[in-house]
């Protein structure tokens, strides 16, 4: 039979529910990939325990793309072609969640000698266990009768800086795997661990990130005549770009400005945005007689994620019926951001993103009865953020091989 007309995602239903899921094995490497975090654009050791995973070991490996990157190619017969992707890279932030298994790695910017902690903060730890133990499965014996075509399964590097995907594409992803019909991923999230969220057109917020620098004038705190105070000046910035959202974008459309931090040295609505930001920037500067214009780096850029339609209408079919009531087909827009669109839209491919819980039963329960969800749940990029292992990786295996027998055209059952 065709699974991609069943109705309701009732055949995929049937053969997760068919042939078990052995996760005991995942666990382990989930807490030896959490307590050995790496930052962007050094992912050594993460990819090469990837890469020696019996769960890939009957798949064409292919490592070292566009850096750090991995990619496992299974050949099934005829059919589409899907990629499923994972991030690997941590965070620069030292862990608090006292976990057993809690980072103390460090890394040393071999450029200014600097040393800071790293950890998992954003769950990217989970998303490659969980890819791991969908390759397994899928690539089982029984489990590859009911499917056919080619699965390609994506281990990307540097996502926290919004290059990872396409450095893979340009160094070549393309020539070495096919070419996907879909693209498709996960996140982890946090909300209720168990359930499963998506929806249609935008899902993920576009970023940019900038490095300004402001030229003052140095000189004794006695004498501030003498001076130009790049603090001072900084300060005003600060308080005058926080008036874009409020003041120059329509309200009916969802923006987010943030000052992430501000050093002392020595030495679409997007657009609009961007160019407030340097102009405001600009007049501040020539306001406090600075004797040389701001300089603007861009230092990252991720791009909008707007889920495929179709894809999208085809996965809520399959998630409502693996899932049901755990399953969100409407989910808010995120404010995060994302690079996996990267991977689709360069060789003109549909996608979707889904997002899965990791927060503890218990604890989300509480915080809401209580009212305190921002009060009492750990986010993305916070120094107590884990995802609970279980139900967490359960659902996000499930919810990736469900995406992938989704599309991979006939299954025999």
């Amino acid at each position: 039979m065709d699974l991609q007309n069943e109705a309701s995602g009732s055949a995929v239903t049937k053969v997760i529910n068919q042939f078990p899921f052995d996760f005991q094995p995942y666990k382990d490497v989930y807490k030896q990939i959490h307590s050995h975090p790496e930052l962007s654009l050094h992912e050594a050791e993460t990819a090469a325990t990837i890469a020696s995973q019996a769960a890939i070991s009957a798949y064409t490996v292919h490592k070292s793309i566009g850096g750090h990157g991995v990619a496992a190619v299974l050949s099934n017969g005829d059919g589409p072609t899907i990629l499923l992707r994972a991030d690997m890279d941590a965070l620069p932030i030292e862990e608090s969640t006292g976990l057993k298994y809690a980072s103390k790695a460090t890394f040393t910017d071999p450029e200014d000698g600097s040393t800071t902690a790293v950890m998992h903060a954003c769950g990217h730890d989970m998303h490659v266990t969980c890819l791991l133990a969908a390759s397994a499965w899928l690539a089982g014996e029984e489990v590859k009768k009911t499917w056919q075509g080619t699965l390609i399964v994506l281990f990307q590097p540097n996502e926290e800086r919004g290059s990872g995907a396409n450095a893979m594409v340009n160094d070549g992803l393309y020539k070495t795997v096919p070419v996907p019909d879909v693209v498709l991923a996960q996140h982890v999230m946090p909300f209720r661990a168990g359930n499963v969220a998506v929806r249609k057109g935008t899902m993920v917020a576009a970023a940019d990130s900038f490095k300004i620098t402001l030229f003052g004038r140095g000189g004794h705190g006695s004498m501030p005549h003498l001076c130009i105070d790049p603090v001072v000046l900084a300060a005003n910035v600060v308080l005058r770009l926080q008036g874009i959202v409020a003041r120059e974008v329509d309200p009916t459309e969802a923006a987010v400005l943030t000052v992430g931090s501000l050093q002392e040295s020595t030495c679409g609505h997007q657009e609009r945005i961007l160019k407030a930001m340097k102009r405001i920037v600009e007049k501040e500067c020539e306001a406090s007689g600075c004797e040389k214009p701001p300089t603007f780096e861009q230092i990252r850029k991720f791009p909008l994620t707007v889920n495929d339609d179709t894809v999208t209408t085809k996965l809520r079919n399959s998630f409502a019926a693996v899932f049901g009531d755990s399953f969100d087909p409407n989910t808010v827009i995120s404010n995060a951001s994302e690079d996996v669109s990267d991977l689709a839209t360069s060789v003109g491919r549909p996608y979707c993103m889904w997002f899965i819980g990791g927060i503890e039963h218990e604890k989300w329960d509480k915080a809401v009865a209580n009212r305190r969800i921002a009060e009492d749940i750990p986010v993305n990029h916070g120094a107590l953020f884990a995802p609970v292992i279980q139900p967490t990786m359960e659902t996000g295996v499930k919810a990736l091989c469900a995406a992938a027998l989704t599309h991979l055209g006939r299954r025999q059952c």
